[in-house]
């Protein structure tokens, strides 16, 4: 291409392909090895938009294709050449968030030799983990926190701050500045940073249903990994206990499974047979998601004589504690009747809720969902990148997970801001939105409208772009009453070309 630009002159191209999504860069640096800007380039997706849904259709998606390069032909000859500005990104990360996610995080951006500041709002780091004794492979939790904890405060690269609230938040990718109150004496610390990420992590639901707080021996999945380390002696006396799963979940006030739960119950029946193999334990579930290699976990728990009994969520378990003594009502699935059975101990498995993130959401502008959890750019293509560039989410932040899975999303997520920080050649794109000041009322729709909160009222009262911050969505764009706003490379002259050329 390369070569055919340079021998005719050329200073268009229509490439006619696939998506742009994964080839369009390499095009574009190929306009630039031939000394054309690359905004002069323009591609036809004739496979995702044409052959893939019209493949037992060839004769019609042949003419779907001319059609679609036609168009393509007819915008390319619209194209301006656009400049992009070049990017200082300054090379420090903040990691928001001290737990197994956001250590992991910042000790493999530290080893990568950027500057890493943690962030943890509590007095000390190591989050959930800090409630969890060992994993369902047996593997002991505490040991491998405290050797994480101590390889970040004792990394060169890396600082920690406990006790530490992010106030402030602006800037754009590479150029970020958070202000932080820290300490019990609350000081204000700006902290100046190219990347930011995200690991605020969740919490145990506190259920308020089956007399939780009734009895002390009706207790949450964490309690009891904290009873049978601490009192396992007393635990090996119990004779049957009765596990409740999706308590705090797959209801109206959280309608998300959260995961984790069901391999936390048979975690701890399996730990409850090896203390005392005589001890009965029945799980009262709806659906059993022991995903992956935990499936071997949930036979060998059935293989030990652990129950499993499902109920209908329109007919829950009754919990009865009768001056001391609990006992438990359910409807066997399979003899369509109540059965009540004695009990030493009731365990809930209580859901993993999201933290308290909405003022934080709101400084850094982050989507989350219906259920506080933050969300990503795109589940399969940018799993762990915010929308907006430079910020990055892992751990329990994102959704329930477990331990192995927070380490590894958070080695991709300081992956992906390790490279992001490397990469001092950046520049900000040429495809901005922009305001024609004379004809701007003020109006105050794109402030309103923008999802990343870009467009400002400036001090002639008229609407100012950031390009920088600018994401070039072209909501502000579509939203403008006045058709004042243009996004650069989509202006309106080059999208109506394609459609008046199709018909």
């Amino acid at each position: 291409m390369t070569k055919v630009i340079k021998e005719h002159q050329l200073n268009r191209m229509v490439v006619a392909a696939c998506t742009p999504i994964t080839h369009e860069p390499l095009f574009r640096e190929t306009m630039i090895d031939a000394g054309l800007n690359k905004y002069l380039f323009e591609m036809a997706n004739i496979r995702n938009q044409d052959s893939w849904v019209h493949m037992k259709e060839p004769e019609k998606a042949t003419e779907k294709a001319k059609d679609l390069v036609r168009m393509a032909v007819a915008r390319a000859s619209l194209l301006k050449p656009l400049m992009e500005k070049p990017l200082t990104v300054i090379q420090r990360a903040v990691v928001i968030g001290g737990g197994v996610a956001g250590l992991n995080a910042a000790l493999n951006l530290g080893d990568q030799g950027f500057e890493t500041i943690v962030l943890e709002k509590d007095d000390q780091l190591g989050g959930n983990a800090r409630n969890i004794h060992h994993t369902i492979e047996g593997l002991e939790v505490a040991a491998y926190l405290d050797g994480l904890i101590e390889r970040v405060k004792s990394h060169d690269k890396i600082q920690v701050l406990t006790g530490a609230l992010v106030v402030g938040y602006q800037g754009y990718k590479g150029n970020f500045t958070t202000e932080v109150l820290v300490g019990p004496g609350m000081y204000e610390r700006k902290i100046d940073h190219g990347v930011t990420v995200v690991a605020t992590g969740a919490h145990e639901y506190q259920p308020k249903e089956f007399l939780y707080g009734q009895h002390h021996r009706i207790m949450t999945q964490l309690e009891l990994g904290h009873f049978l380390h601490d009192q396992a002696a007393e635990a090996a006396q119990w004779g049957r206990v009765a596990m409740i799963q999706c308590v705090g979940s797959r209801n109206e006030e959280n309608p998300n499974c959260s995961r984790i739960c069901c391999q936390g119950a048979v975690k701890y029946a399996l730990q409850l047979k090896k203390i005392n193999p005589e001890t009965e334990v029945l799980i009262l579930y709806r659906d059993m998601r022991t995903y992956g290699l935990m499936e071997d976990y949930y036979m060998e728990a059935r293989n030990q004589g652990v129950l499993f009994a499902r109920f209908d969520p329109e007919r829950l378990p009754e919990v009865m504690n009768d001056n001391g003594a609990l006992s438990i009502t359910f409807i066997d699935h399979v003899l369509e009747r109540p059965v009540t059975l004695p009990l030493d101990a009731v365990i809930l498995s209580a859901g993993a809720w999201a933290n308290d993130t909405e003022e934080l959401a709101s400084l850094l502008k982050l989507p989350r969902n219906a259920s506080g959890f933050f969300i990503e750019a795109h589940a399969k293509l940018r799993p762990v990148d915010f929308a907006s560039e430079g910020i990055f989410l892992c751990g329990m932040a994102h959704s329930p997970k477990l331990i192995s899975e927070s380490i590894a999303q958070a080695q991709a997520a300081a992956s992906r801001a390790g490279a992001f920080l490397a990469d001092t050649n950046q520049t900000i794109s040429g495809v901005t939105a922009h305001v024609d000041p004379e004809r701007c009322a003020a109006c105050l729709v794109c402030v309103r409208t923008c999802p990343y909160g870009v467009p400002q009222i400036n001090q002639e009262n008229v609407s100012e772009i950031n390009v920088a911050l600018c994401q070039g969505c072209g909501t502000c764009a579509s939203e403008c009453p006045a058709k004042v706003i243009q996004v650069s490379h989509f202006e309106d002259d080059q999208l109506s070309a394609k459609i008046k050329t199709l018909f």
